[in-house]
C-alpha cells in the first residue's frame, strides 16, 4: 500500500542540494558564498530595485524610567508603513550598540516591550518571549522593535479577531511571486537603513535577535546583508528536514525551492565570519535539539575554515521553545567591546 510518509522521505534523501556547504579553502568559500546569497534573494522574492523614503514619523513617546519608548512609522515598500518601537536607554552612547529585536508568534511587538495587545503595560506572565527587547535596553542597547508584516496592528481588517495574517498574507505573497520571508527581511533591512540615519548609532555596532520566525527574519536578514554585524538566532537555528518539513509549522515559513538549494546550516552559514550565538531549548517541540546540535557542528566547520570558530557559539538551555537570553545578552556587549576593558571578538 502507498505510503504517503515514506514517500516524502524518499523524496526528500533523494534531493541533491546545489548549492551545500562544501568548500574546502577560503576562496571556495568566498565564491559559494556570493553565489548562493544571490539565490537566496531571489527565492526570497527579490527586493525593490529602489528604496522608497523612510518618511520617518513619530507616534508616540512614553518615559520609561531608565529609558524611553518611543514608537515611530516607516515606510518600507512604497505604499507599505511599518510601526517600530525604539528603546532608548538614557545613559545610552553610540558605541554601546544598536539591536533589531525581531518577535515571533504572538500579538507583536506589543508582546516584547513589555505591553499587553491593548497597549497597556503588562504586569503578569511575559509568556515565551519574555520582554526580551526591555531585556536589552535594560542591557544599555538602543533596541529597535518592528511589527512584522501581518501581526498586532498590521493584521487585515478580517483577521481583527485573530491571532495574525500569516496564512492570509503568505498566501497572496506566494500567488504573486513574493514570500512572507522575503517581505519580513526586507523590512528588517529597512530598519538598518533606519538606524544608519541617526547620528547615535555606530554603523559598525548594528545586530539582530530573534526568537522563532523572528529568529528566522534575524537569520535571514544577516545573512544577506553584512550591516547587521552580530546576530543572536533563538528558538529557530535547526535543519529544515527535522523542523519545517517535519513538525507542522505556519506557512509563513515556506520559500518555494529552497529547500532544492540549500539546507538551513548553508544559509546561516552565510553569517560567517560575523559572530552568532545560536539559543535554544533542550525540549523544544518544534526545533529538536539534535538537529540543533547537527546545525552548530556544520557552522563550527565553516567558521573553523574560515580561523574564527570562536564566534559561532552555542547556548542549548534547559527549556522549551522559549527566549533565554541568559547568556545572549552577555555575549553581545562582549561581541562589540562593551564589557569594560575586555575586547571586541570581532
Amino acid at each position: 500500500m502507498w505510503n504517503p510518509d515514506e514517500y516524502l522521505e524518499s523524496f526528500y534523501n533523494r534531493v541533491q542540494l546545489s548549492e551545500s556547504f562544501a568548500a574546502e579553502t577560503q576562496e571556495e568559500w568566498q565564491a559559494w558564498r556570493e553565489r548562493l546569497r544571490g539565490r537566496f534573494v531571489e527565492l526570497l522574492g527579490g527586493f525593490p530595485s529602489e528604496a522608497a523614503e523612510l518618511q520617518p514619523e513619530l507616534l508616540e513617546s512614553v518615559d520609561c524610567g531608565s529609558y524611553t519608548r518611543q514608537r515611530i512609522q516607516i515606510q518600507t515598500y512604497s505604499g507599505l508603513f511599518m510601526p517600530v518601537y525604539v528603546l532608548i536607554p538614557k545613559s545610552y552612547r553610540a558605541d554601546d550598540g544598536a539591536v533589531i529585536a525581531l518577535h515571533g508568534h504572538g500579538y507583536g511587538s506589543k508582546d516584547i516591550v513589555g505591553l499587553n495587545e491593548d497597549g497597556t503595560t503588562r504586569t503578569g506572565d511575559p509568556g515565551y518571549e519574555k520582554d526580551f527587547a526591555v531585556q536589552l535596553v535594560e542591557r544599555g542597547f538602543l533596541t529597535v522593535a518592528p511589527e512584522l508584516f501581518g501581526f498586532g496592528d498590521r493584521r487585515l481588517a478580517e483577521d481583527s479577531d485573530k491571532g495574525n495574517s500569516c496564512h492570509r498574507l503568505s498566501t497572496f505573497l506566494l500567488a504573486m511571486g513574493q514570500t512572507m520571508s522575503g517581505y519580513r527581511v526586507y523590512e528588517t533591512l529597512r530598519c538598518v537603513d533606519y538606524l544608519l540615519t541617526r547620528d547615535d548609532v555606530d554603523a559598525e555596532r548594528i545586530g539582530a535577535m530573534g526568537i522563532s520566525g523572528g529568529g528566522l527574519v534575524a537569520s535571514f536578514a544577516a545573512a544577506v546583508d553584512d550591516r547587521i554585524s552580530a546576530v543572536v538566532v533563538s528558538g529557530y537555528a535547526n535543519t529544515f528536514q527535522a523542523s519545517i518539513l517535519t513538525i507542522p509549522h505556519c506557512v509563513d515559513n515556506f520559500v518555494p525551492g529552497l529547500s532544492l538549494v540549500a539546507e538551513m546550516p548553508d544559509l546561516l552559514a552565510l553569517i560567517a565570519p560575523k559572530p552568532m550565538l545560536l539559543e535554544s531549548g533542550t525540549r523544544d517541540p518544534i526545533f529538536p535539539e539534535h538537529a540543533v546540535r547537527a546545525a552548530y557542528e556544520k557552522l563550527r566547520g565553516v567558521y573553523g575554515l574560515l580561523g574564527v570558530e570562536e564566534r559561532i557559539v552555542l547556548d542549548l538551555f534547559e527549556g522549551e521553545h522559549e527566549i533565554s537570553g541568559k547568556q545572549a545578552l552577555a555575549w553581545l556587549q562582549q561581541v562589540w567591546g562593551t564589557f569594560s576593558g575586555e575586547e571586541s571578538v570581532r
